[in-house]
């Protein structure tokens, strides 16, 4: 249903991750990470992943602000 902002996959170890960046104009990154896991998982970005083979994904929700970042991450 979309793309992204960054897949990667490790073909011979069978992982892979998806990452969605998003900036926060207010310093709220919790839940602008918290929003771009929303996003994986609704927009279903793995899917390419496990259609490639992939048998553990983990999503990597960023939120950037000035020079802080938040990162949050699950196992899908």
């Amino acid at each position: 249903e979309g793309y992204s902002d960054i897949l990667v996959e490790m073909e011979e170890d069978e992982k892979g991750a998806v990452i969605e960046v998003k900036y926060s104009d207010d310093g709220e990154m919790e839940r602008e990470a918290k929003k771009a896991l929303g996003q994986i998982k609704e927009k279903d970005y793995a899917e390419r992943l496990r259609g490639d083979g992939m048998k553990e994904i983990l999503a990597y929700g960023v939120a950037c602000c000035r020079k802080r970042c938040r990162v949050m991450c699950e196992e899908l």
